[in-house]
């Protein structure tokens, strides 16, 4: 590096070390949280950043209601800047002060463990040539490098170079990174797929990295040999289950240490993870759990593809695909417990059969009625807009909507169904299979729920905790189940539950797993209504609620407590079909009931529509509210009335 630059870096690193030294560390926690309060209502779009393009970007983003910018310079992902960063960061400090005047906010992305060298073919230095010990691999030795034709982001004389994030040299060097980029006053910084390299051809199945580096933390963590003494893919292996256990502790820690160098030098920045797998089995083989990773970033961006198709947009979901969506949803909403949840996705990729902006309007309406922030793109990049015209539209009608939108909800539902992570971590595809099955019939029957985890158990205390396929189940969990049973709860266990269950007082136990048959029928017979229901399952879990509906299967329906105030988020799925379906058919018919005390008066407002009032109709105690049609969604909730004066 040029000396020079270091001088530079270091010197605006010192001032704001200097800042932070002379604000007590608590003021600094609680001004930091109240300043990270814009992740939860963040309307994101994103920009590539140059080095004179700051102002430019912020202009445009402000003027089209995108409060959370995104710009890609990417320090660490590119080995000239990860060597000599002072470019980028002048870039960087200038387009967070340009966000700052227009009271926006800026974030910028760098990679987590990728590294590519432009133009490696010709150049005299690259990553993998300067460190080949640095790099992840194979069990066979195999390094985790690769060329154009293996990604779309790989130009052709590049290399793909990924790190094994136990290489000390270069994992100094990175934080030393971290801290030069916070000490620019930028609001956050965005940490793109930290994981193991397990996605592209032929690395799938590798369990990767047995480089020397990890390899020797394993040992000193376990006293494992990785290369000798596990079986890779055997998950009744106990040294291959620590091996699991070992890869995803190190990302979370990884993650975690970035945000501890981060808020050293800036307490006021967001560090937020992108993480494409979900709740499924490959994030158990990358390693990035998003259960376990909420806990030590500010917010995560999940870029949750999902649909059989190859292309994996919005277009290409049918409406069994929409339902499963929001079971992921749901789930990351429920890890986050009140921390923010980006979605990353994409809305359209050239389908002549589908409107660029219904498809938007469809994911749009999906991810906000669940809780999460939207962020469309175009194709499978990250900046811009399939229809810049359309995203400001939505983006409006959601900034109009936010407090009702994104405010911490609690479900009213006093089910809840437990999710696992021991038993995902070593049964993933059976109690994926289950988990899936269980909620999607919650959801076409309009049984309200609360998603349950080993860190809420101790909190829930509703009348029924469902128990999907539960196979692993230690102390901590076992003292809590005995509570919740001594407190009046029951408990319902479907499929291979584990033995020591059998010790709960007032078990009911579905041991054919009703859930993965409901999902299997669901995968036949797409339609809601004309699925299998389990009854027996059902009528173990149904329960009288004050707040209750009648409507079609094709409607998902939340009942939440947002702010004192009982409302319905309803996301319309009906006819969508993989390909071709522009916008649901509309839901008719849909009947809201609402105790009394609730009000006769019903606040209506239409995914982007404008807010209508529904006069509700007593009997007894009771108040019927009447939609005669959802299109795609919409936002509701009751007022009494007073009397005037």
């Amino acid at each position: 590096m040029r000396r020079p630059a270091r001088c530079a870096v270091t010197a605006m690193l010192l001032l704001c070390l200097a800042r932070l030294a002379a604000i007590p560390l608590a003021q600094a926690q609680q001004a930091g949280d109240s300043a990270r309060a814009w992740l939860s209502r963040a309307r994101i779009g994103a920009y590539g950043l140059g080095p004179s393009n700051a102002e430019e970007i912020v202009r445009q983003a402000s003027d089209t209601d995108v409060a959370g910018i995104e710009v890609d310079n990417d320090i660490t992902g590119r080995y000239e800047s990860f060597l000599d960063p002072t470019a980028k960061l002048r870039s960087i400090h200038a387009v967070a002060e340009a966000a700052h005047r227009r009271g926006n906010h800026a974030f910028v992305y760098i990679s987590g463990f990728e590294c590519i060298t432009a133009n490696a073919d010709t150049a005299a230095r690259s990553m993998a040539r300067d460190h080949p010990e640095w790099l992840q691999r194979k069990i066979s030795g195999e390094p985790a490098i690769f060329h154009a034709g293996s990604a779309f982001w790989i130009k052709k004389g590049d290399e793909d170079a990924w790190v094994t994030p136990y290489a000390p040299e270069w994992r100094r060097i990175y934080m030393e990174r971290v801290r030069q980029i916070a000490a620019t006053g930028i609001d956050g910084i965005y940490v793109d797929i930290p994981y193991w390299k397990t996605d592209f051809p032929g690395w799938e199945n590798s369990w990767a990295s047995f480089d020397n580096y990890t390899v020797a933390a394993f040992r000193r963590k376990t006293g494992l040999d990785a290369r000798k003494d596990i079986r890779l893919g055997d998950f009744s292996d106990p040294g291959f289950r620590k091996w699991v256990l070992f890869r995803i502790a190190s990302i979370t820690d990884f993650l975690a240490e970035i945000r501890r160098n981060a808020v050293s030098v800036n307490p006021n920045i967001a560090v937020i993870p992108e993480i494409y797998p979900g709740i499924e089995p490959d994030a158990v083989r990358v390693g990035a759990d998003v259960y376990e990773l909420y806990p030590v970033v500010d917010a995560v961006s999940h870029e949750y593809e999902f649909g059989d198709s190859d292309d994996h947009t919005a277009a290409s979901r049918g409406e069994l695909d929409w339902f499963l969506y929001q079971v992921g949803i749901q789930t990351f909403r429920a890890f986050a417990q009140g921390k923010p949840t980006w979605i990353l996705n994409y809305s359209w990729d050239g389908n002549p059969r589908v409107r660029p902006s219904d498809a938007m309007q469809n994911l749009a309406m999906s991810e906000v009625m669940a809780g999460a922030n939207f962020w469309d793109a175009p194709g499978h990049v990250m900046a811009g807009s399939n229809d810049p015209a359309m995203r400001r539209r939505i983006f409006q009608w959601i900034e109009a909507n936010q407090d009702h939108l994104f405010a911490p909800r609690t479900p009213l539902g006093q089910v809840g169904v437990y999710f696992s992570e021991a038993t995902r971590n070593f049964y993933p595809e059976e109690f994926v299979t289950s988990w899936r099955g269980v909620l999607l019939l919650l959801l076409q029957r309009h049984i309200q729920f609360q998603i349950v985890t080993p860190r809420t158990l101790s909190a829930f205390h509703g009348k029924v905790l469902v128990l999907p396929d539960l196979r692993m189940v230690d102390e901590v969990e076992m003292r809590e189940l005995r509570r919740f049973c001594a407190e009046g709860g029951k408990v319902v266990t479907t499929g291979a539950a584990n033995r020591r269950l059998d010790g709960l007082p007032g078990v009911t136990a579905f041991p054919d797993d009703p859930g993965s048959r409901y999902l299997a029928d669901a995968r036949k017979n797409p339609v809601p209504a004309r699925a299998k229901v389990p009854e027996a399952f059902l009528r173990a879990i149904s329960l009288k609620t004050q707040y209750d509906l009648t409507a079609s299967p094709h409607l998902v329906v939340y009942i939440d407590q947002v702010g004192g105030r009982t409302l319905w988020f309803l996301a319309n799925f009906r006819g969508l079909l993989a390909g071709d379906a522009e916008a649901p058919i509309a839901a008719r018919n849909v009947i809201l009931h609402a105790p009394l005390s609730a009000g006769t008066t019903l606040h209506l407002v239409p995914f982007l529509g404008t807010p209508v009032l529904v006069r509700g109709t007593v009997s007894r105690r009771e108040v019927r509210f009447d939609i005669p049609r959802v299109d795609r969604g919409a936002v509701a909730w009751t007022e009494a009335q007073t009397s005037a004066r």
